[in-house]
Parts: structure tokens; C-alpha cells; sequence
């Protein structure tokens, strides 16, 4: 197969709400800078594009979930993610950052050398086997924490005796049609409790099949007090005040769970009781662990909830002890008949979708580094890492992330630095992964993938948007902790 070669001065690793925010900023700071992005997919949006199941939405509101820079200015609190898909594409196409995506290349390898000061990135053009590699000065990495490629599946016993279809919401097939259908799906998270009431529209009837409960609560589906506010304030005026507002409710909570939690425990479940009526049996809502230990869900209007009152979807609590050719035998006995079968059973994770990182011929894993300012990764030069939150909106973060990014570039450039290197000269690390507080599946099986954490300053992993705020956009770039270089002598200590 042939081989096609350029060179740029920034190349930027994916194309979805992360990848394009950060090429738009950028592109915004260095107009003169060269920048190539490389997509998997053959459409920006990253998760956006390729998750199409019946409802899929944010599970955060918009004014926090866009971008801070392009203002998303429509009051439906959790967007569709078709929506969200061709926002992202309009920020790109408006910044003129489209032009510059590589879209169907799958990044095999990203290989630094400190003689020649530069990344040599080696893709595939999977649709007609082409290798492209492309050289460049600063890399960044914008590829999200999951792979694309497979989602997590439990190995369920007999599941190859099912007559009926098993679908992972990742992999949705178009011509699915579960109308009329008895559908179980597997899970209790974000996903299930978005699909469920979607499909209980059509189906004959929806379970939520869940080894375990999660926290739900409900929130408007449309934000009556910014619109309230637009018929006396500017459009900007409303959208500052929404974002800031919506900042500050999503961090109290978050606060409060971690400072009170028995407490917060009984108002999420009085919610629930609230909508479901004093005879709700709460053991199918009451989680066993306390609020924030893992992410909350959200449904807006309180959609599930009505589902289940209205008897279109219910709940069981049991663990799956096989599939029968009919549905699925619970660990107590009871048999669940199904048409269909959804594992909305989570993500598996994958960090820098799949790339093998080298640095001057050394294989480098995250899981053997510290990260620095959760941007950047300890002993890896020209590298930026864009990973948004884990308990508020991702684009919160990645849009503080970028701007970072932008910050040290204009440092570098002004003082004649072509080589950037976090260095980790007080044995910081605490051997711990940057994500091992949250108890969720889908990190607590990846947890030794993902890079460490240290005790303090910047090789801490906050997940403070206000902390995060400061120690990224207004605290001097030079801390001690970067090395930079103007020649190529650094070769000798990387």
C-alpha cells in the first residue's frame, strides 16, 4: 500500500466535542499555525456520532456541556445527541477547522524523537489501506477514555440460547424495530434510564433488568427561568448567568454528597418517592453506596418515572443467572420473557483510542506516569492530553484544557522554547489511578490503565472546576515542574 507523508505543527487526535474545541481554540490563538486532525470516523462528533440509540442525550445541561466560546443558546436543558453532533460540526465549519480533519484514519502509533524534536504519527486510511504519516511539533491527544471499537459485555451464561435479538446500545443497529417487542435491558445507568422510557413509547413493555440501583433525579427539560430572563436581558447576559448558575447548582451537589451524604442520600430518594408515590418499593431505587461515589443520573421531566407509573416499564432488581431461549432466568427463580434484549452494561475503557505512544524508541504506557495539571503527562514531551470531568460537564474541562494548551504554546514561542517536558522531581506519585475515587464499573475495571496521581500541586487530580480554573488559566506557566529546552539537548535526559 502506498504512503503519504506531511508535516504540520500541531496534530490533534480526534474529532469529536474535545478535538474540535481544542483546534478551534488553537486555531483561534495561532492563525499562522499549522494543524492536521485525525478522525477514526468519517463525521465529527466523536460520541456523538457514533452512539444512536432511541434518545441519546447529554446527561448535562447545555449552557455547561458547549462550548464556552460558542455559546449554545437553545433552552432544551439536555440536547439529542443528533444535536449535539451537528453543533459540534457547525463550531467547526464556522472556525474553519473543518478543512483540516483526516476523516476513516485510525492512528496506529505516535513515536517522539529528541533529535529531531518532533512526532511522526502513523496512521491507516482504513477504507483503502493507505498508511499516512504525518510529522509534527506538539501533539495532543483529544481521543476520549473509551474504545469504538467494542463496549463492555458480561460473559452471560446461555446467551447464545436466546432466540430473540441481544443489542449493545453502542453498536445500534438503523433498522432496529422494537415496536410491540418485550424488551430487557440490562443496566441501571445513564443509557437505561434514557432508554426505557424511549422504547417504552412503542414497545409492549420495558424492564429495567439491574444487578444494582443507581441514583435518578429529575430536572426540567426546559429552562423556563433563562427564558423568563430573555425578555428582559441580552441573549449574552442570559447565557452567563445560565452557565454560571448551572456551574454552581452541578458543583453544591456535588459538594454536598461528599460532605453529607447520608444526608443528600435522603433527599435523592425522597425524589424518587415524590414521584413515584408512598408505595414505591424503594429497594429498587435505593443504591448501596452513597451519592457521587459513582455518577448520578438525570431524566429530564422526570420521563422514567412516568414510564413506571404508567405501568409502560418496570423495574427488577436480581442478578442474571442464565438466558433461556425465551428471555433470561434470574438468580431467584423468576423467568423474564424478551423479544430483545439491550446490554446497556457500560464502556470499556481504553485510553488514547488504541495509540501505541513511544518516546525515542521506548514504549511509554499512562499507567506508569504521573499526570501534570491533568493536561500533560510526566516524562512525555510536546504532549497535551485533553480529558474533561468525571463529576460536571466534560466540555467544563476540556475547554479550560485547551486554553491551558494555548498558554504554554504562546510561552514556548515567546521565549524560544521548541521542547516541553513535565518532570516529576519530588517523587510525587501515590501510586493511585487520577479517576480511583469514583467507584463506576467502567473505571474500576480500567483503573490500572489509567495514568497516576501525586500528593500535591499539579500531579493532583482536583476535578474542581474552580480550582481547575485557576491553576490552568492564572497561575504563572513556568512552576518548577516543566523543563523546556531550545535545542536539541534534552535528547540525552528524555
Amino acid at each position: 500500500m502506498s504512503t503519504h507523508t506531511t508535516h504540520v505543527d500541531t496534530v490533534i487526535i480526534g474529532a469529536g466535542l474535545s478535538g474540535i474545541g481544542t483546534a478551534c481554540h488553537v486555531s483561534r490563538a495561532f492563525p499562522e499555525r499549522s494543524i492536521s486532525i485525525l478522525e477514526r470516523r468519517e463525521r465529527v462528533g466523536g460520541t456523538w456520532d457514533l452512539f444512536r440509540y432511541p434518545g441519546i442525550r447529554s446527561d448535562s445541561d447545555m449552557f455547561t456541556f458547549g462550548y464556552e466560546f460558542r455559546p449554545w443558546h437553545d433552552l432544551k436543558v439536555l440536547a439529542d445527541g443528533s444535536s449535539i453532533r451537528q453543533y459540534v460540526e457547525d463550531t467547526a465549519a464556522e472556525y474553519d477547522v473543518l478543512d483540516k480533519v483526516q476523516f476513516g484514519v485510525q492512528v496506529r502509533t505516535a513515536e517522539w524523537s529528541s533529535a529531531d524534536e518532533r512526532w511522526t504519527i502513523t496512521a491507516v486510511h482504513e477504507a483503502t489501506g493507505e498508511t499516512r504519516v504525518v510529522t509534527a511539533s506538539f501533539l495532543i491527544s483529544c481521543t476520549g477514555y473509551y474504545s469504538h471499537d467494542e463496549g463492555h459485555l458480561p460473559d452471560f451464561a446461555g446467551i447464545d440460547d436466546f432466540e430473540g435479538q441481544v443489542v449493545h446500545p453502542q453498536f445500534w443497529p438503523e433498522d432496529l424495530d422494537h415496536a410491540g417487542k418485550k424488551v430487557v435491558v440490562i443496566g441501571s445507568g445513564a443509557t437505561a434510564v434514557t432508554l426505557v422510557p424511549t422504547m417504552s413509547e412503542d414497545a409492549a413493555h420495558v424492564t429495567m433488568l439491574q444487578r444494582s440501583p443507581s441514583y435518578i433525579f429529575s430536572i426540567p427539560s426546559y429552562d423556563k427561568i433563562s427564558e423568563k430572563l430573555g425578555k428582559w436581558l441580552p441573549q449574552s447576559a442570559v447565557y452567563r448567568f445560565g452557565r454560571w448558575r448551572n456551574i454552581a447548582v452541578q458543583r453544591g451537589i456535588y459538594l454536598a454528597s461528599r460532605r453529607w451524604p447520608a444526608a443528600m442520600r435522603r433527599f435523592l430518594l425522597s425524589q424518587v418517592r415524590r414521584q413515584l408515590g408512598p408505595d414505591v418499593d424503594m429497594t429498587h431505587f435505593t443504591p448501596n453506596y452513597m451519592p457521587w461515589d459513582e455518577r448520578l443520573c438525570a431524566v429530564p421531566n422526570g420521563d422514567l418515572f412516568a414510564a413506571l407509573r404508567d405501568g409502560r416499564a418496570s423495574v427488577v432488581t436480581d442478578h442474571i443467572d442464565t438466558f433461556t431461549d425465551k428471555g433470561i432466568r434470574l438468580r431467584s427463580g423468576d423467568e423474564l420473557e424478551a423479544d430483545l434484549v439491550i446490554t446497556a452494561t457500560g464502556l470499556t475503557i481504553q485510553m488514547l483510542g488504541g495509540v501505541e505512544l513511544i518516546v525515542d524508541g521506548q514504549a511509554r504506557r499512562f499507567e506508569d506516569q504521573l499526570t501534570y495539571k491533568a493536561t500533560l503527562i510526566e516524562g512525555i514531551p510536546n504532549f497535551g492530553w485533553v480529558f474533561g470531568y468525571t463529576n460536571a460537564p466534560w466540555t467544563l474541562k476540556s475547554d479550560i484544557a485547551a486554553t491551558y494548551l494555548c498558554r504554554l504554546l504562546t510561552h514556548m514561542a515567546d521565549n524560544g522554547h521548541t521542547v516541553v517536558v513535565p518532570r516529576d522531581t519530588d517523587d510525587q506519585s501515590l501510586g493511585i489511578g487520577m479517576l480511583d475515587a469514583l467507584q463506576s464499573g467502567y473505571v474500576q475495571r480500567a483503573k490500572d490503565t489509567l495514568p497516576r496521581q501525586g500528593r500535591s500541586g499539579p500531579w493532583q487530580v482536583r476535578m474542581h472546576y474552580g480550582q481547575d480554573k485557576k491553576m490552568l488559566l492564572d497561575e504563572p506557566v513556568v512552576d518548577g515542574h516543566l523543563q523546556f529546552s531550545s535545542s536539541r539537548a534534552l535528547s540525552a535526559a528524555v
